[in-house]
């Protein structure tokens, strides 16, 4: 995981230096700065080493051809077997990049599998690209008749550039070719038939699922998981921990936070205890969100409220498990493709209208929860995995039939309770992993389940003084002041800022 700069037509090393110094914090283990001889590009790297730590620095250089990159691709021991092992000079899983595009290959990007960003330049060349969820975040600005990159927006802080944009998920900017979408989300399906076989499909996913957790523990350090005690995190654990026992490897590191008592906190130590991992928890207090409130906000490059409020558990939880470990796996992505949400509800219905928007929202995340999991992990120079944004499981799990997803429960059965239950085919694949109490266990929102919300009350009367609740009007004002003070440009990082609320929309427009 990875910090980069590259500057195209931009003569300005200077510049390059001090861009990937605001973004730092994101590889503490080695900073680099280089030229491709004969040009236009200067590349500056910071790197967390996770794959290949001992020469796996950037920007990689071979024969007339410069990248970075940020992210791991999971299959590149695959495409070395492809390519030729004889090609490559270092153990780093982001060479595949350059040495796949110099394949002259297809649609080469379309073979890489992971999560990424990336800059790649030839002597008159250079190639942008995102994985096709936005996972890992890269943005682009017009300087002086150049381009400049960056995995950050506060690596444009104070540089006067024109507007900034984010590349969009699964896109590739080529300075020859133009835009291209290389990856478009499959569309998802709708109702079940009668007939349909629950149990087989509920065997793939679980199948699909294992190996995508598998996948996406692949590291040449440990890997933990964050563990809230709610289903998605649950089941990650659980399949993680069972990825260890079989590799002959020590227990699952686990890491747990919230306020003293809270559910989560509660319901994660049973859940370690069941799956057998080493589990680490920490109980943080509204005295620790007042005194990290302001580097939240700046971390996260966004005032909105319920992003705000869900990143602040993250933090914690960050800073908690970079005491133990380089990376992490998350839970994120599973409620926007098994209708984990409570708006979700109001679809039960009508899943032709579910599964579109299950589909929609899928698109939405790269600005909101994946941006908060990937700028708060960064800032504590932790990577975080998200298998269930794996492409294969996605491609699997966007054929599951919505009506599968949200039922009333219970499909299998001719008589209906009137019941909604959310994620239903999910529990179903899974049962067998977790305590039947946890796997049904009614979903709470990491704020509220970490106890976040009530923390968070008394800690915005702490930093403003007053003695009554602070209304949400009021809270947002504090939070865009937060923002506002810590940047030079905070108009340039709010109108990139993603919010909540457009994430998810009304029933009546998502039709």
């Amino acid at each position: 995981m990875c910090g980069f700069v590259c500057l195209w037509n931009i003569e300005d090393e200077a510049l390059a230096a001090r861009m990937i110094d605001r973004i730092a914090h994101r590889g503490p283990d080695a900073v680099e700065l280089a030229r491709l001889p004969g040009a236009p590009v200067i590349m500056a790297h910071c790197r967390l080493s996770i794959i290949g730590p001992e020469d796996g620095r950037q920007p990689i250089y071979q024969t007339g051809d410069i990248l970075v990159a940020n992210g791991e691709i999971y299959n590149h021991m695959d495409l070395r077997a492809i390519l030729g092992e004889s090609a490559f000079e270092t153990a780093s899983d982001s060479e595949t990049i350059l040495h796949l595009f110099r394949s002259g290959r297809s649609r080469w990007i379309s073979k890489l599998d992971g999560m990424f960003a990336f800059v790649l330049a030839t002597r008159d060349r250079i190639i942008a690209a995102r994985d096709p969820l936005g996972i890992k975040p890269l943005y682009v600005a017009r300087l002086d008749g150049g381009h400049a990159f960056a995995s950050e927006l506060k690596a444009f802080d104070g540089v006067p550039v024109a507007r900034i944009e984010a590349i969009p998920p699964g896109s590739l900017y080529d300075s020859r070719d133009g835009w291209r979408t290389w990856y478009r989300m499959p569309q998802g399906a709708a109702a079940h038939e009668a007939g349909h076989d629950i149990d087989r499909t509920a065997r793939e996913l679980r199948l699909v699922l294992e190996e995508a957790v598998a996948k996406w523990m692949v590291a040449d350090v440990e890997v933990g998981s964050f563990l809230s005690g709610g289903l998605d995190s649950s089941i990650i654990a659980a399949i993680a921990q069972e990825v260890r026992r079989e590799a002959g490897k020590g227990p699952l590191k686990t890491f747990s936070v919230g306020t003293e008592g809270s559910p989560d906190l509660r319901a994660a130590r049973l859940v370690a205890e069941h799956i057998g991992s080493e589990h680490h928890e920490y109980a943080f207090t509204a005295q620790d969100l007042a005194d990290n409130l302001a580097h939240v906000i700046y971390h996260l490059e966004s005032a909105d409220v319920d992003l705000v409020r869900s990143a602040i558990p993250t933090l914690f939880a960050a800073r908690l498990a970079r005491r133990h470990v380089k990376a992490v796996l998350t839970g994120e992505g599973a409620d926007e493709l098994f209708a984990g949400y409570t708006y979700h509800h109001g679809y039960v219905d009508d899943p032709r209208a579910l599964a579109d928007e299950l589909t929609r929202s899928l698109g939405t995340m790269h600005n909101i929860n994946l941006q908060r999991v990937d700028r708060v992990t960064m800032a504590e120079s932790l990577e975080a995995r998200t298998p269930f944004l794996d492409r294969e499981l996605i491609d699997f799990a966007q054929s599951i039939p919505a009506s599968l997803k949200l039922c009333r429960t219970d499909p299998e059965s001719v008589e209906s309770t009137g019941a909604t239950t959310e994620k239903w085919i999910l529990r179903k694949a899974c049962a067998d992993l977790l305590p039947a109490d946890l796997v049904w266990r009614k979903k709470a929102q990491f704020d509220e389940g970490s106890g976040t919300v009530a923390a968070l009350d008394e800690a915005l009367r702490i930093l403003t003084g007053q003695e009554q609740p602070v209304d949400r009007q009021a809270e947002a004002a504090l939070y865009e002041r937060l923002l506002r003070a810590r940047y030079r440009d905070p108009d340039r990082i709010l109108a990139q800022a993603g919010t909540w609320e457009a994430g998810r929309v009304p029933m009546e427009a998502a039709r």
